[in-house]
């Protein structure tokens, strides 16, 4: 892939004074964040009530999670083909592909597959729909990697983040709030996809920065040969394999929790379900305000110790303090809201990892790009398959232990990414290099 460190689209048409420049934000891709904000909040909208309107259909709970783990599978071989992808055709084209899925397959999965209750088109049309938001949002990704000048490539990374998690869940939770109650489920999920369309068409028609409208990897390169070093530096680069890793841990509890923490909290501790929608959009407020922090206390405490100790041991504590600060005290909203805040926190510890990747393999940034989205879109498919497995014989408990367990391990797996020798002693990327293209 060819990554401008300094790109002209961004440094010569904006210029480095302009207010979004200095907030982080490249103003030649300033309508693409706002588009991935309103798409992810039409896509999160179903995040915290899909699993119950499904329950209370008639889907048995190992269904639903099947359900959700095949979504996962398909968003994770999606998220890895989302840079390679880029590469090959250009992140636009990637993004539009994305919309037209999601898109599409939510009409089938609305419009056929729920109103005729059959399970095996909920499978193919939600768990096909999985391809969708990865190829837009990472797509989206890959282009602010491409064009952001190296020295700010921290905070646009860290902006991304704030737009990506602002959708999914936290607003989109919040918006689920208060259509449920005013127009019901079903015609909410309908809703959503008008968000994701309005979403979509701001980011691919108003974004006009030419980078991103053409094939990122050099003229010469075949396609197979792209696809396959996306997938092959994972085992190349062992420290971008373990990178991958701790990525698809960062967020895997959460996508789990998607799967029985709403029943949990109400059927459990007896909150209501605007509560707990409520809820979950204040973990995830407090979550994309602790992107930005955590990507500035990372500039300079050092990316990999804000990863292990903020993120990994943070999550660790911050899951079982979840569990049983609730189970301890019931339904106190209150209490319950700083519980959900602590872990929302906790895991925006894992933002650097965003500018760590590429940092590890300098030569080879987009197909680390593609390894940092692979690990984030097998997240999704990781954190339902372990309350799947073990939801049943374990307990809500159990199923707890296991994740944070699992950010434990984290922690520990991210004292192998260390910088290259050039850069260890920065917390950092090198301050920008003269205007020029990096053959990656």
């Amino acid at each position: 892939m060819t990554v401008p460190l300094n790109p002209p689209s961004v440094t010569a048409k904006s210029g480095p004074h302009h207010f979004l420049d200095r907030i982080g934000i490249p103003k030649a891709l300033s309508w693409g964040f706002l588009g991935v904000l309103i798409f992810m909040i039409g896509d999160g909208v179903e995040s915290g009530f899909l699993s119950p309107y499904l329950l209370h259909d008639g889907v048995s709970k190992e269904r639903v999670a099947l359900l959700f783990t095949v979504y996962g599978v398909t968003a994770s071989v999606s998220a890895w083909f989302s840079g390679a992808l880029s590469d090959l055709w250009g992140p636009r084209r990637v993004m539009m592909l994305g919309l037209g899925i999601w898109a599409t397959l939510q009409v089938a999965f609305l419009g056929i597959a729920v109103p005729t209750h059959h399970y095996g088109l909920l499978l193919v049309s939600y768990g096909l729909r999985g391809f969708g938001y990865p190829l837009f949002a990472y797509g989206f990704l890959v282009w602010v990697t491409a064009v952001t000048p190296r020295h700010r490539l921290g905070s646009a990374v860290g902006w991304f983040w704030f737009a990506f998690t602002g959708g999914l869940p936290t607003l989109g939770s919040l918006v689920a709030s208060f259509t449920v109650p005013w127009m019901g489920t079903y015609r909410t999920l309908w809703f959503a996809l008008a968000l994701v369309a309005v979403g979509g068409l701001i980011a691919v028609l108003l974004v006009r920065e030419p980078t991103g409208r053409s094939r990122l990897a050099p003229p010469g390169e075949r396609p197979v040969a792209t696809l396959l070093g996306s997938l092959s530096i994972v085992w190349r680069k062992p420290r971008i394999g373990v990178g991958a890793v701790v990525r698809t841990i960062n967020t895997a509890a959460q996508f789990g929790f998607l799967v029985f923490l709403p029943v949990f909290f109400t059927d459990t501790l007896g909150f209501s379900l605007t509560e707990w929608l409520r809820l979950l959009s204040a973990m995830f407020a407090t979550n994309i305000f602790f992107n930005l922090l955590f990507g500035l206390v990372g500039d300079r405490l050092g990316w990999q110790r804000t990863v292990a100790w903020f993120g990994g041991v943070g999550c660790a504590i911050t899951t079982l303090l979840l569990y049983y600060g609730t189970v301890a005290s019931g339904d106190d909203f209150a209490l319950a809201m700083v519980l959900v805040s602590l872990f929302g926190a906790t895991l925006a510890g894992y933002v650097p990892l965003s500018a760590l990747m590429p940092s590890l393999a300098p030569e080879h940034k987009g197909q680390a790009m593609s390894a940092l989205n692979l690990g984030a879109g097998a997240s999704t498919f990781v954190g339902p398959a372990v309350v799947a497995l073990f939801l049943g014989p374990l307990g809500v408990q159990g199923v707890m232990w296991i994740f944070a367990g699992l950010y434990l391990a984290s922690a520990g797996m991210t004292l192998f990414l260390t910088l290259p020798a050039q850069d260890s002693t920065a917390g950092a990327p090198a301050a920008p290099a003269p205007s020029r293209a990096e053959s990656v």
